[in-house]
C-alpha cells in the first residue's frame, strides 16, 4: 500500500497524467474541429500522408521508420502529430552538444597497424567519427561484480586531491550511494572540487525533487541532465544513460554500474544481479574527462575549462596492449554504438562472447550475427533468464529463433539479471561499456564505453564470459521455436514497436 501511495502521488505519476492531459486536449480539440469543420480532417490526413512520406525520405533505421508508420496508418488523423511530438528526433540548441574535434592522427594507431591493421583500421573509424583517439600505455582494471566495483571507487574517491567528476544514469540512497556520498561530502569539505550529474528521468523515481539543491548544501556542484517536464515533446526521449567517474585526471571509472544498491546485490531485486566495469589510469582517462565537460556545459550552462582537469601526474605505466575510450551522442549522425558492435562481429575469425540485459535488435544487427555464425564463428549472447521490464524481455525472446536458426548460441544468465554490457572477439579486442543492445541505446541515448586492442583485457572479460555461460541455460532452436500462438501473437506486436520502446 505504502508503495501504491508514493507511485499515485509521485513525481512520475505527475508527470504522466499532466502529459496525458495535454494529449487528450489536444486530441477532443483536433476531433471536435474535424467534425465541424470537414476541410481539417482532410488536411490532417493530408498531413499524415506528409509524414509517412517524410519519415521514408529520413536516413533512420528502416525498423524505426515501420513502427512509426504503423500508428500513422492506423490512426491517420493524429498519427503524423503524434509524430512531430514524439518522434522526430531532433534536440533544442541547448541540449544540442558541441561538435567533436576530429583527429588528424595518431601515433598509436600507427602503433597498433603494425600488429593488426585490422584492428587499427576498427579504432581508427571510432576516432575518425567520434574525436576520441586511442592510446598505448597506462594500467587498466577489470570488475566482474558491482562490489567489486564499489570498493575500489571508494578508495580510489579518498584519495582525491584536485577534483572528483561523477556522471550516472542512475542515483539512489542506500547503502551504496550513502557510502560514496559520505566520501563525497568529506572531500568537499577539504577543497576538492566535486561535480556530480545525474539524468532526471534515470532516477526520477530514486531522487525526490529538489535533490541538487541538498548536495549544493553538502558543497557538491551538481547537474541535472534534460529535466522532465509535463510537455509534449520528443526532447525527453534523449537521456543520459552512461556511467563515469574521473578522479584528478588519473583515474577513470566506466561500465554498466549505477549508484544503486542492487548493483552491488544489496538486494535481490531480480535475483543475483551480475554487472561489470573497468577503471583505467594514464592517458586514456582525458577521454573520460572531455565526455563529462561536454555534458556537463549543456546540463548545467556552464563551459569548463579542460585544461583545468589534466592529469598533474606522470602518465601511468603497466597495461598491455591499447585502450580507447569514446562517447556515443544521439543526432551525430552516426550510431556509434551499434558500428562499434556490428565491425568487430564482422571481423571476428574464431569467437565472439556478448553479454546484454536487452536483445531489441534491428535487421543490420540480426543480420551481421547471423552471417558471422553461418560463416564458423563461434557467436554467444548471454541475456537475463529474470526479467526487469515483461514487455522488453519478451521483445528480446522474440529474436531467439531467428538467432539460433542461424547457429547463433542463446543462454539467459539463470542466477538472475545480466545487466553487464560487454563484448569480446577472438582474445584480441574487447568494449565495456554502458550501451545494451537496443534501439534506445543506439539512437537516443548519450552512451559511453571502453575498447581494448591487443591486450589482456581480453583474455579477463572471455574469461568472466565463460563463467557467466557455466551457470546460464542455453536455448536451444527447437525450445525457441516451443511457443504457444497467443505468445507469438502477442511477440510478434510488441517487436512491431520495439523502436519506440
Amino acid at each position: 500500500m505504502k508503495k501504491a501511495r508514493k507511485l499515485l502521488i509521485g513525481r512520475v505519476s505527475a508527470i504522466a497524467a499532466l502529459i496525458a492531459l495535454q494529449l487528450a486536449l489536444v486530441v477532443a480539440i483536433i476531433a471536435g474541429l474535424s467534425g465541424m469543420w470537414t476541410y481539417l480532417y482532410w488536411v490532417l490526413q493530408a498531413a499524415s500522408i506528409a509524414a509517412v512520406l517524410w519519415i521514408l525520405s529520413k536516413p533512420d533505421n528502416p525498423s524505426y521508420k515501420l513502427a512509426w508508420c504503423i500508428p500513422i496508418a492506423l490512426f491517420p488523423v493524429f498519427g503524423g502529430l503524434f509524430y512531430l511530438m514524439f518522434g522526430n528526433r531532433c534536440l533544442n540548441r541547448r541540449l544540442r552538444p558541441r561538435p567533436q574535434i576530429k583527429p588528424e592522427g595518431s601515433p598509436a594507431i600507427d602503433e597498433l597497424a603494425g600488429e593488426s591493421p585490422l584492428l587499427a583500421r576498427q579504432a581508427a573509424y571510432v576516432a575518425r567519427v567520434s574525436g576520441f583517439p586511442l592510446y598505448h600505455g597506462g594500467a587498466a582494471e577489470y570488475f566482474p561484480l558491482g562490489e567489486d566495483q564499489w570498493a575500489s571507487l571508494l578508495d580510489e574517491l579518498a584519495k582525491a586531491e584536485r577534483f572528483i567528476l561523477m556522471e550516472y544514469f542512475i542515483i539512489q540512497p542506500g547503502r551504496m550511494w550513502d557510502a560514496v556520498l559520505e566520501v563525497l561530502r568529506r572531500k568537499a569539505a577539504e577543497g576538492v572540487e566535486v561535480k556530480l550529474m545525474y539524468d532526471d528521468l534515470g532516477s526520477i523515481r530514486t531522487l525526490p525533487a529538489g535533490y541538487s539543491r541538498q548536495l549544493a548544501e553538502m558543497g557538491i556542484e551538481a547537474a541535472v541532465f534534460n529535466p522532465c517536464r509535463p510537455r509534449l515533446s520528443s526532447v525527453m526521449n534523449y537521456r543520459d544513460h552512461r556511467k563515469i567517474t574521473v578522479i584528478d585526471g588519473r583515474v577513470g571509472y566506466c561500465g554498466g554500474i549505477n549508484l544503486a544498491d542492487e548493483y552491488i546485490n544489496a538486494y535481490p531485486k531480480h535475483g543475483h544481479w551480475k554487472d561489470t566495469a573497468v577503471l583505467i589510469r594514464g592517458e586514456a582517462v582525458a577521454s573520460l574527462t572531455r565526455m563529462f565537460l561536454s555534458l556537463w556545459e549543456f546540463a548545467s550552462g556552464v563551459r569548463l575549462d579542460p585544461a583545468h582537469y589534466r592529469a598533474e601526474a606522470a602518465p601511468a605505466a603497466g597495461m598491455d596492449g591499447f585502450v580507447q575510450p569514446f562517447g556515443d551522442a544521439p543526432l551525430d549522425g552516426c550510431n556509434l554504438s551499434e558500428n562499434v558492435y556490428m565491425q568487430m562481429v564482422n571481423c571476428a575469425r574464431r569467437y565472439v562472447y556478448i553479454t546484454t540485459p536487452y536483445l531489441i535488435l534491428d535487421n543490420e544487427m540480426i543480420t551481421a550475427l547471423s552471417v558471422a555464425a553461418q560463416s564458423g564463428v563461434d557467436v554467444r549472447i548471454v541475456t537475463p533468464h529474470v526479467a526487469d521490464k515483461w514487455f522488453v524481455h519478451m521483445v528480446t525472446q522474440a529474436n531467439y529463433a531467428q538467432l539460433t536458426a542461424a547457429g547463433v548460441r542463446i543462454y539467459e544468465y539463470t542466477p538472475g539479471f545480466i545487466h553487464a554490457k560487454m563484448l569480446v572477439c577472438d582474445d584480441e579486442v574487447c568494449m565495456v561499456g554502458t550501451a545494451n543492445l537496443d534501439y534506445r541505446s543506439f539512437y537516443l541515448h548519450f552512451e559511453c564505453g571502453v575498447l581494448f586492442y591487443r591486450s589482456s583485457m581480453a583474455q579477463r572479460v572471455r574469461r568472466d564470459v565463460e563463467a557467466v555461460l557455466a551457470v546460464s541455460e542455453e536455448i536451444l532452436p527447437e525450445k525457441a521455436r516451443e511457443i504457444s500462438r497467443h505468445r507469438l501473437l502477442l511477440r510478434a506486436l510488441l517487436r512491431a514497436f520495439a523502436p519506440l520502446m
